[in-house]
């Protein structure tokens, strides 16, 4: 264990870079974690993520505004999932840009989808920059604060490592679950 956590703590701030990039929050939770065990620094973790949060989305957006005839094929078997992210475009406006941040799954099709659309790019950033700094300091400092209790759920998973595929397998079959009812034609 001593091993795996000098080993994050040596290369920590790459991973969580190139998993923020991605808008993974289980990075940036890991690091809150981990801060709290005093393996790496909070606030350089906060601004690793948020920065490089910002950097993803920024990537996705552009390559729906300039690759639109490329991304379309890709597109083609996510129709459905598109439109519910123009309907929660036109549903909740700029706060989308803010909502999507925390919600697996529309991380990447929002940006992409502002991208397709005639969205203004000053506007989309300075959202997107201070959204992103916003999702990096709740988790990070949220994930912080619970450090003891989320290191005591990872000692009592790796006691009991057959419940976490379990869960994860659940969560994964939730979230499934719901884009396949949000997106389902209606009659």
């Amino acid at each position: 264990m001593e091993d795996i956590l000098s080993s994050l703590s040596t290369y920590g701030y790459i991973i969580l870079f190139l998993y923020s990039f991605g808008g993974g929050m289980v990075a940036i939770i890991a690091a809150g974690v981990l801060c709290y065990a005093g393996k790496m620094d909070l606030s350089t973790s906060i601004a690793v993520a948020a920065l490089a949060n910002v950097i993803g989305s920024s990537f996705l957006f552009y390559m729906g505004r300039y690759n639109k005839k490329a991304l379309m094929p890709y597109f083609k078997d996510h129709k459905r999932k598109l439109a519910l992210s123009h309907i929660l475009m036109k549903k909740y406006g700029d706060k989308i840009i803010f909502i999507q941040k925390f919600i697996y799954g529309l991380k990447t099709l929002v940006p992409m989808t502002i991208g397709l659309t005639k969205y203004p790019q000053t506007k989309f950033h300075i959202l997107n920059t201070l959204s992103a700094c916003v999702w990096a300091l709740v988790l990070g400092v949220g994930s912080y604060m619970a450090g003891e209790l989320l290191m005591r759920i990872a000692a009592y998973f790796s006691d009991n490592a057959f419940l976490a595929p379990l869960i994860l397998l659940s969560i994964i079959g939730l979230i499934w679950f719901y884009f396949q009812s949000a997106t389902k034609k209606r009659r």
